[in-house]
């Protein structure tokens, strides 16, 4: 099947789909797979768990309030589980890969179940006006999931999704899609009730497949938001790449005075690694994600991607204590690299008062 977006003069795109820039994914083979589970069958993987994974009630009064805050909304970040977060910046509700289905998996009665619940139900989110989607994969493209939140209560959020995926929320019925390539930059238009904000698709190290038929169709990524009040980068999926040197100086060629430089908070993934000679070149380990956030510059970091699912061999509450670890080893503390609970929200403080003219 021909890749109706191809561009030969960009290194990442194939006449039949997508690649990564630097360690290019070939899909596992089945003798890879079986290798791998009868590995995990002889040791007992997934370990079990040492202590349970911590759960909060989310702050509903704030949540909402901020929600309706408009261009005085404190920046928060609230993580809902797994990879999805509830991101308020400048004045704007947004979800990273909605999921709060019960399975990740293309039916609802197999497939890796919940483990911990949704730090918010569907129904007590504020109204979202962006969906930030990462890549097609179903712990990431939850279909129930997006099409709950296409009918929320106020009109259906604006969904920025990688190359590739429009055709798949119009069947749906859901046209309210931006589909962006590595580098290309959507402005979300400001209102008087918020800020106007570049949002930029950046490069993983990753992959894409939602059937047996469809690998490396459509592209993946992360995101890069850039709202006057706080920068946010959201990895999405990813092993660990050259590509999170690229981004920090992609950006710090585009530094004003008015939005400076920098990203004052990333989303960075640090659960779903073992083992690590079949997760390595699709899954970063705590250890490497400490890479990315010192590769990236950034300010602090919340660790999502862990606690919900169980996908690989490590057990579900191992990440933090990985990442504990690796974090003493080069200095840090989790006051730069946050491990919350599921359900909390994470108040940080704005660079700049937003306002309606911000480039």
């Amino acid at each position: 099947m021909k890749n109706p977006y191809f561009n030969p003069a960009k290194k990442h795109h194939r006449p039949d789909g997508f690649q990564n820039n630097y360690i290019s994914f070939r899909g596992k083979r089945w003798h890879e797979i079986l290798r791998w589970r009868w590995q995990a069958w002889r040791a007992g993987h997934p370990r079990p768990m040492h202590e349970p994974i911590p759960v909060v009630a989310p702050d509903l009064a704030f949540i909402h309030a901020n929600a309706k805050a408009g261009l005085a909304m404190q920046p928060a970040m609230t993580w809902i589980g797994h990879i999805t977060v509830l991101a308020q910046i400048g004045g704007l509700n947004m979800l990273t890969d909605p999921v709060f289905s019960e399975r990740c998996f293309p039916v609802q009665w197999a497939g890796p179940a919940r483990q911990t619940p949704p730090g918010l139900r569907l129904d007590q989110l504020p109204h979202i006006d962006v969906v930030l989607l990462s890549h097609n994969h179903y712990d990431h493209m939850d279909e129930g999931s997006l099409q709950a939140l296409a009918k929320q209560p106020g009109g259906c959020p604006l969904f920025i999704t990688p190359l590739g995926h429009k055709h798949w929320f119009a069947r749906r019925g859901i046209q309210r899609v931006i589909e962006l390539d590595w580098w290309d930059t959507h402005v979300l238009d400001a209102t008087a009730q918020s800020a106007r904000i570049p949002v930029t698709l950046t490069p993983a190290q990753h992959w894409s497949a939602r059937t047996a038929t469809d690998a490396l169709r459509s592209l993946w990524g992360g995101f890069a938001v850039r709202s006057p009040d706080c920068h946010l980068f959201f990895a999405g999926d990813t092993a660990y790449s050259k590509d999170f040197i690229d981004i920090r100086q992609h950006f710090a060629r585009e530094q004003t005075p008015e939005l400076g430089g920098g990203f004052d908070i990333a989303l960075l993934p640090i659960g779903a690694y073992e083992p690590r000679w079949f997760m390595k070149d699709q899954h970063v380990n705590p250890e490497e994600a400490v890479q990315i956030f010192q590769d990236l510059g950034c300010q602090r970091a919340l660790a999502v991607h862990w606690g919900t699912f169980q996908l690989t061999d490590e057990a579900l509450d191992e990440p933090p204590r990985a990442l504990a670890q690796a974090l003493s080893t080069q200095g840090l503390s989790d006051k730069d690299f946050h491990v919350a609970a599921i359900g909390e929200t994470w108040r940080l403080p704005a660079r700049l008062k937003p306002n309606s003219s911000t480039p």
